[in-house]
């Protein structure tokens, strides 16, 4: 039915753009049978008396196809968000996925670092790089920069921080800031670019 129907359709479409071509072409009437493309009785100029040019009569209803014909309903909308308990639920359904942060006590989400313990390592972080500004200025830095709080510059002997730009923090270490955070790697830098796999077979 639907494949007749558009058949049809194409039919039609191809009389009219037939007969809209003839009356760009020739106005004064219709070429003889043997130019005609295709035949669908009346869709043909019939006589001398052309017929004025129309784009609905070339395309007729196709550019409304897919257009929805009918407002979705109120009980629609609402299966579509929440879904249907005899079908498919799509109510919200509480979390499983928070746990407690070990350090402060506030929840949060597995996988995800704990916001409130976060927000203190931004904060010291911010105040660090304050004073790594306040004390180095735009001046460039070409050794390393190590970052002590109170106390912290007595435990080694004064030869350890030679060659080494030191910025003093004006107050006592974080209890949750350990030192091992602001140490470099002591992995050996690679000595070759290249890429390759390795534990193949």
């Amino acid at each position: 039915m639907a494949a007749s129907l558009m058949f049809r359709r194409i039919n039609v479409a191809l009389a009219n753009l037939e007969r809209t071509l003839v009356e760009l072409l020739n106005p004064r009437g219709p070429p003889p049978d043997a130019f005609c493309l295709v035949g669908v009785e009346g869709y043909r100029v019939s006589g001398n008396e052309p017929k004025p040019f129309s784009i609905k009569d070339i395309i007729g209803d196709g550019l409304l196809w897919a257009v929805p014909k009918h407002r979705r309903s109120l009980e629609k909308r609402l299966k579509r968000k929440f879904g249907d308990p005899e079908y498919v639920n799509k109510l919200i359904l509480p979390k499983t996925t928070l746990r407690v942060c070990n350090t402060c006590g506030d929840d949060h989400e597995v996988g995800v670092l704990c916001p409130t313990c976060y927000k203190k390592v931004i904060e010291e972080t911010k105040l660090m790089q304050d004073k790594i500004q306040e004390e180095l200025k735009l001046e460039p830095v070409e050794t390393e920069v190590v970052v002590l709080y109170n106390g912290e510059k007595d435990d080694k002997p004064s030869e350890f921080w030679q060659g080494k730009r030191i910025v003093e923090m004006e107050k006592e270490r974080p209890s949750w800031f350990s030192k091992n955070l602001t140490q470099q790697t002591t992995q050996q830098p690679a000595t070759t670019s290249d890429v390759k796999p390795s534990q193949l077979g």
